[in-house]
């Protein structure tokens, strides 16, 4: 046994939770982030502004989404280099065959597939990398034809589910739009604010329609209120990092004091379920369901919420994008966020829950 414990250390594969769930997965959402919604946010504006090459590049920024995501979780896994190229096949296979049922039709489980899958085919290749002469051919050779062999066996089954649990929180938002409408908004801003990937979370479960909208609600309430929150601590350099940035450069903080997260999880819980009984705000971009996991990071999730506009006008879904659906952007996004969390932030500062200095950004 401590042959094992020694040859896995030697080979720095370290299984916790912490390497596969916080730093795989946040890889992965940064590989999903410089492929997949780049590219969408590139055809979306080239679409509207009439410029065909932005269209073009943004296709080909898309269609590369599997192998960054995969490329991604090799690095975040050190792989060496031989290991890391090769992680590029085995992205676009797992994705390719994880966007597919074990029925033939299309599936929500690419992202999710490649998380898994990836992990193990890197594992896998840092074991024998440099372990033979012909290193050159032994290692590619290991990582590509274990992870698009273990692709072929379970990524359509990875496809399933994902798309089975994706449609269940999505029928259920619609059957009970203000329950599930503050569930999702809860439990996907506080995963955006977690060391782990609200984004992709959303898009390992393809998570659009109006569970999409109560998620952008959730994050841009963690985002936003956090930002504004911690104002008097962390002044304008605060308000963009936080509000533009991401509400994880609380974790520290709240590690120390809990309760300084109160304040953001009661306004998302109020701003999901008017997101989703009141405005009917819906995540309908069919590209790019991570932007529901992104809140206002870059002005994602807003910019998704656009997208989806432009393709159900594109569709005859909707008419067309008013300047009501830009008010009610507006008030999810940023607007009630802001009060909301100011307003709650008043009163635990007022009972001694929040005291100065607790938002402080180091």
């Amino acid at each position: 046994m401590s042959k094992v414990s020694d040859f896995l250390k030697r080979k720095n594969v370290v299984v916790t939770p912490r390497r596969y769930g916080v730093d795989a997965m946040g890889a992965m959402a940064q590989g999903l982030f410089c492929s997949l919604l780049i590219g969408t946010i590139l055809d979306t504006l080239g679409k509207q502004l009439g410029v065909a090459w932005l269209v073009t590049v943004g296709g080909y920024a898309s269609a590369m989404s599997g192998p960054a995501m995969a490329v991604a979780i090799g690095y975040a896994l050190q792989a060496p280099p031989l290991v890391l190229f090769s992680l590029a096949t085995v992205g676009y296979a797992s994705n390719a065959l994880g966007s597919t049922t074990l029925m033939g039709g299309k599936g929500a489980g690419g992202p999710l597939a490649v998380l898994f899958i990836a992990i193990i085919a890197a594992e896998v290749g840092k074991m024998v990398s440099k372990e033979t002469k012909v290193d050159i051919l032994v290692t590619p050779l290991v990582t590509i034809l274990s992870g698009v062999g273990l692709a072929a066996l379970i990524a359509p089954a990875i496809g399933t589910a994902a798309s089975a649990v994706g449609d269940f929180v999505k029928w259920a938002t619609v059957l009970q739009p203000f329950l599930m409408g503050s569930l999702v908004s809860v439990i996907i801003g506080i995963a955006l604010t977690l060391p782990i990937s609200s984004a992709a979370i959303c898009a390992a479960i393809a998570l659009t329609g109006l569970a999409g909208g109560a998620a952008v609600a959730g994050c841009c309430a963690q985002m936003v209120g956090f930002a504004v929150l911690s104002f008097r601590e962390n002044r304008w350099g605060g308000l963009v990092s936080q509000g533009l940035g991401t509400s994880m450069l609380q974790m520290g903080n709240i590690v120390k004091n809990p309760r300084i997260w109160l304040p953001a999880i009661l306004t998302s819980a109020i701003t999901g379920p008017l997101a989703t009984c009141v405005f009917r705000l819906e995540m309908n971009d069919p590209v790019s369901a991570v932007a529901s996991g992104m809140g206002t990071c870059g002005m994602v999730g807003p910019i998704g919420v656009y997208a989806g506009w432009v393709s159900d006008v594109g569709l005859g879904v909707k008419t067309a994008i008013t300047a009501m659906d830009w008010v009610e952007l507006a008030l999810i996004c940023f607007v009630l966020p802001a009060v909301l969390t100011w307003a709650f932030g008043l009163f635990f500062r007022k009972i001694g829950w929040i005291k100065e200095g607790d938002l402080k950004l180091d």
